[in-house]
């Protein structure tokens, strides 16, 4: 190292210099990089460096050494032929990609888009096809299925919903609500929350429809569609009056039972009102029956007034034999018209029924056989 400066020290390595003496005014020890003359202050005196020297000296290619040394490598964006940069370019064709996606939009068939300033303020509605707004976040757009049929059901997760009917007993109904989008901008704009409206105006009407039927009624589904109609038709009046922009499809129950609670007792009540309406019909049966009959009676005898009217003495005579001959051909009896020269009765009748009886009747036998 002899005969080159050392950076740190003086100047040279001269023997016959004192060492540590460096630079004007012979002060000793190392130079200090970081600082302006290699760290030499006012009167030739070494001072050492502070915060502001360090940060002073650090410029856009890094901190220099005193003295006036190079810094390190640096690192610089390609330049295009002529000397420019790409940064515009690169930043235009950002932008021109930005400006496409949020600019175009495409509505497929049965959707329907709200345009909105902002998020805001409502500009316009789209319906199917490919429209066109300003980019974002200048104009924001939502897409809604104004076609699909949705479905609520109620009470959700099969729960229990209990609900009074006329004659103040509870019944555990469960329905579905179908519904669809009809007016897509007062669907998004009117109600803070279209479907949470949508709910409870249909429990409201519920509860209202189920309150004017008696319990059997409801239980065994004999009003069910008068229910489902009235329902339906108070649920849209209301949210037109709420210019809510959904359409009600229909109401569909699908259960009515008892509480849990009571389940048994009300399915004892039920078996018993079965078994009373089957003796009803049983008894209505037997009575149309003996009406009938007795109807074809009065009209027999009325026929047979009639023919006694225009001939009394003949029709009296034919039912006078036709009341003997009923009578007497249940007896064993003859009875023979005529003086004294009748021959004597054999009574066959009376013959053949004893030996019947004969016959039928097994022979005993004698004592000692």
């Amino acid at each position: 190292m002899a005969g080159k400066n050392n950076p740190w020290g003086g100047g040279n390595d001269d023997p016959g210099e004192p060492k540590g003496e460096s630079g004007p005014g012979g002060d000793s020890g190392p130079r200090n990089p970081w600082l302006p003359g290699g760290g030499t202050g006012e009167g030739g005196k070494r001072r050492s460096a502070s915060i502001e020297d360090i940060f002073k000296n650090r410029g856009p290619e890094g901190p220099r050494r005193a003295g006036g040394g190079g810094g390190g490598p640096t690192f610089r964006i390609p330049e295009r032929p002529g000397g420019k940069s790409w940064l515009p370019i690169v930043f235009g064709a950002l932008g021109l990609i930005w400006l496409a996606a949020t600019s175009v939009h495409f509505v497929q068939p049965g959707e329907q888009a709200v345009v909105t300033w902002l998020g805001g303020k409502y500009s316009r509605t789209f319906d199917s096809g490919t429209n066109f707004t300003a980019p974002y976040p200048i104009q924001m757009v939502e897409k809604e299925n104004v076609t699909q049929i949705r479905s609520e059901s109620i009470p959700a997760n099969g729960q229990e919903k209990l609900i009074l009917t006329q004659d103040q007993n509870l019944v555990d109904l469960s329905y579905v609500i179908r519904w669809n989008i009809s007016d897509l901008t007062n669907y998004q704009f009117q109600l803070a929350n279209p479907r949470s409206a949508l709910l409870e105006i249909g429990e409201a009407a519920m509860r209202a429809a189920v309150a004017k039927q008696p319990l059997n009624v409801v239980l065994t589904g004999a009003g069910r569609a008068e229910i489902e109609q009235e329902v339906r038709e108070k649920m849209q009046d209301r949210l037109n009056a709420y210019r809510s922009g959904i359409t009600v499809q229909g109401i569909e129950i699908n259960k009515t039972d008892p509480p849990a609670r009571v389940e048994e007792a009300f399915k004892d009540v039920s078996s018993a009102q079965q078994d009373a309406d089957a003796a009803t019909n049983r008894a209505r049966a037997i009575a149309q029956q003996v009406l009938a009959r007795a109807q074809g009676d009065a009209t027999e005898f009325n026929n047979i007034y009639a023919e006694y009217r225009l001939a009394p003495e003949v029709t009296r005579r034919r039912l006078y034999y036709e009341t003997m001959e009923a009578v007497l051909s249940k007896t064993d009896k003859t009875i023979v018209e005529g003086g004294g020269n009748v021959m004597p009765f054999l009574p066959l009748p009376e013959v053949q029924r004893r030996a019947r009886d004969s016959v039928a009747q097994p022979a005993t036998p004698k004592q000692g056989q």
